[in-house]
């Protein structure tokens, strides 16, 4: 877990609906930039609080455990991308990816929604 102190900078949405997300940071020491190193590309859990975290805090969060899969995303990050996927292929007449994918999504609801029944 990395925990350094930081400045929240910026975001942006993406064309895919996602976030980024930027801080600044003052310098850090060898162990902090190797944590980042490490963790560069990889899943995981972003915190942020405008006061030191408490140890209880700390514990609570170090307990984390994101659901991935071998290739670093969850099942609905996948699924998201596959229809984003499908969606620059064939728009199926959808003016942008947030319609496409909310008609879809419905479709697979309604889909396991009628085994219900």
């Amino acid at each position: 877990m990395i925990i350094i102190p930081a400045s929240f900078d910026s975001f942006r949405s993406l064309k895919d609906n996602t976030l980024k997300v930027t801080f600044e940071t003052n310098e850090l020491n060898p162990q902090q930039l190797l944590g980042l190193a490490e963790n560069l590309n990889k899943f995981g859990y972003l915190a942020f609080n405008r006061v030191p975290f408490t140890e209880v805090e700390r514990k609570l969060i170090e307990g984390l455990e994101p659901e991935l899969q071998e290739n670093g995303k969850t099942e609905s990050q996948r699924l998201r991308g596959v229809l984003f996927r499908n969606f620059e292929r064939n728009n199926d007449g959808f003016d942008s990816f947030v319609k496409y994918y909310a008609h879809h999504m419905e479709k697979i609801i309604n889909h396991f929604k009628s085994k219900l029944d």
